[in-house]
């Protein structure tokens, strides 16, 4: 009996020894489109090449992940269909990446987690990290914070993570990481808490949250002039909207002082660990069982 055919199909036939595995895919669980933007930061950040598509007949629903069509002067110049790529690169001092980006499979979940992971350990990837966010009852005031899962007690200490026991509907992320870990390859989702208030919107501080957790698990040198701007722009615009309602600065107000009252005090990256277990796991299942 013939086996299947693969998923994908190569475009380069090289690639950087052991790299790091980065992936967003967009579709699930992403507040504030904290991991696509910041996976659109560092595909312009690094020189990368294609090394890898994915077939969209096999994986894609055309009618949820519509192509699109360019018509100029009532011509179709062209029709852009969409795809889940791999790319590859190293960073400024050398150091391996691969990027996984594009549309959250429809269908074929299964094969397509296992064949990623195929990939990965050809690539001797050293360790694979998801990035995206959920909604939180944080200020925006007060600098994003990380939750993670992972492979091992190990990786999740270096980030933080929520405590206790949790069920919730995964995306497709959690079933890479699960193939990833299976071949023995280290695996780390980050995910950046969004203030629930923005988390419907574009908000640049997650993304550059999350940028800063990967810098930090896997060593690799970021670029983070542009997402620096956009956060610090974002933050502005949130302010004025705020100031135009006496409830939503009262809503802030109180997200700030329990926040500080959990923590005792504004923490930068290193500190960030989820500060309140049973509150943020009921948000976190609550929010995610209702999408």
């Amino acid at each position: 009996m013939n086996e299947p055919s693969r998923l994908y199909r190569l475009t380069a036939q090289s690639a950087p020894p052991s790299p790091v595995l980065v992936v967003a895919l967009d579709g699930w669980v992403d507040a504030g489109l904290a991991g696509t933007s910041a996976m659109e930061a560092l595909l312009e950040d690094f020189n990368t090449e294609l090394y890898a598509v994915f077939d969209s007949e096999e994986l894609l629903d055309q009618r949820a992940r519509r192509p699109k069509l360019k018509i100029v002067d009532g011509i179709n110049e062209e029709l852009e269909w969409p795809e889940v790529t791999l790319r590859v690169g190293t960073d400024t001092v050398g150091a391996g990446v691969a990027f996984l980006s594009g549309p959250e499979p429809d269908l074929r979940w299964r094969r397509f987690a296992s064949e990623v992971a195929d990939l990965a350990l050809a690539l001797n990837v050293r360790l694979m990290v998801g990035l995206g966010g959920f909604p939180a009852g944080a200020p925006h005031t007060r600098p994003v914070k990380l939750a993670s899962t992972a492979s091992s007690a190990e990786l999740a200490g270096k980030v933080g993570f929520i405590p206790g026991e949790l069920e919730v509907p995964a995306g497709i992320q959690a079933a890479v990481e699960s193939a990833c870990s299976e071949r023995g390859i280290p695996s780390i989702g980050l995910w950046a808490r969004v203030p629930h208030y923005v988390a419907a919107m574009p908000f640049p501080p997650a993304s550059l949250a999350l940028l800063d957790g990967l810098a930090s698990v896997s060593g690799l040198v970021i670029d983070t002039d542009s997402l620096d701007k956009a956060a610090a722009s974002a933050r502005v615009k949130v302010d004025e909207l705020i100031a135009q309602s006496g409830e939503h600065q009262e809503m802030v107000r109180q997200l700030e002082e329990q926040i500080d009252d959990l923590e005792g005090t504004t923490v930068g990256f290193e500190d960030r660990t989820v500060p309140s277990g049973d509150e943020i796991a009921a948000e976190l299942e609550r929010y995610l069982h209702g999408l």
